[in-house]
């Protein structure tokens, strides 16, 4: 992706608007610095769902509840940086992710700040919140979790050519054993009393996620019996 494309543009403003929302004091020319740093990782060759257009996804999703958030700011560089580190092959991204994150941005916010991006980053590994964080902050997290879910309630087409993205991104995995490892993945998501912590996304989008994921499984099954 060109480093001057539309998206790569507009995120890049859009990061340096939140940034600068928490510290004033930092540059654009610092700012754009870190943004192409996140704009390279994220147009790594080996992805094809965790990009830069998913990250564009979830800012559109931003837009309709922002105003639910009591630190927006804080929810947006969280976006940027969640998958920010990302390879198939290994189980740790979200934990590399976090301490990349904090390792960029400890120049420009409190420690506080940073904790609570960490935090945040390493909820999105098993979509579960800490417990232990306060009612504002439980709230946002809950928000943040489901916008990165929100793709599984998606129209089906669309669902598909996420489906399609993912099984691209483990391209290096046998047919067989992607079946087998998606399909547990995806079982163990209807397991769970709802998918969306929030009313909001649980009423927008719950029923049509359901669907999805049921529909992929049985692609997934039908898959087998045809080789």
């Amino acid at each position: 992706m060109s480093e001057w494309s539309p998206i790569n543009t507009e995120l890049g403003n859009r990061f340096y608007l939140h940034l600068s929302a928490i510290n004033s004091d930092i540059t654009p020319e610092q700012a754009q610095a870190l943004w192409q740093d996140i704009a390279a990782h994220y147009s790594e060759p080996k992805r094809a769902y965790h990009t830069l257009e998913h990250i564009e996804q979830l800012f559109i999703q931003c837009e309709s509840i922002q105003h639910v958030l009591s630190e927006p700011h804080i929810i947006a560089l969280a976006v940027y940086y969640h998958d920010v580190i990302y390879d198939p092959t290994r189980s740790d991204n979200e934990l590399r992710s976090a301490e990349y994150a904090v390792d960029a941005l400890t120049s420009y916010l409190s420690d506080e700040q940073c904790k609570h991006i960490y935090a945040l980053i390493m909820m999105t590994a098993n979509h579960q919140i800490d417990t232990l964080i306060d009612s504002d902050k439980y709230n946002d997290a809950a928000y943040l979790l489901d916008m990165d879910l929100s793709v599984l309630g998606t129209p089906w087409f669309t669902y598909q050519q996420y489906a399609n993205a993912i099984r691209q991104e483990y391209a290096h995995v046998l047919d067989t054993q992607y079946r087998d490892g998606r399909t547990a993945v995806l079982e163990g998501l209807l397991a769970h009393p709802r998918l969306y912590l929030t009313d909001y996304y649980y009423e927008l989008l719950e029923n049509q996620a359901r669907d999805n994921i049921k529909s992929e499984i049985h692609s997934l099954l039908c898959s087998q019996l045809y080789k």
